[in-house]
């Protein structure tokens, strides 16, 4: 595994996986810059806001920020199978170091484990 995309296994489009994966990236950027006004902190200005109605934007802040590190996890798998690209190593189990099946990728192409590994 030298960083050659030959080094994936048989069935695996690399660069079409590297593809998706810098589309999803970028989409998940647009995505967590688009609703950072969602996860600022809440007023609590009692003159301009009633109890029930900063009571519901904390809510809603929590569940940004909850959707946000959700977000960060993906972003964070998503780096690391870029990663695995540039070093050949993609398509292959990072446990065991079997390939991973071809749908499997198809369906997460940040995917890190085969289903074997994947279910201890």
């Amino acid at each position: 595994m030298n960083g050659n995309p030959a080094d994936a296994p048989p069935g695996v489009d690399v660069m079409a996986m590297k593809q998706r994966l810098l589309a999803e990236r970028a989409a998940l950027g647009g995505i967590s810059a688009a609703s950072a006004q969602s996860r600022e902190a809440v007023t609590l200005d009692q003159t301009s806001v009633g109890r029930l109605s900063r009571m519901d934007a904390m809510q809603q802040q929590a569940m940004a920020l909850a959707t946000e590190r959700r977000r960060a996890g993906t972003l964070a798998r998503i780096e690391a199978a870029l990663v695995r690209i540039e070093a050949g190593e993609f398509g292959w189990c990072v446990h065991c170091g079997e390939p991973i099946a071809p749908g499997r990728l198809a369906l997460d192409p940040a995917i890190a484990h085969c289903v074997t590994c994947a279910s201890r």
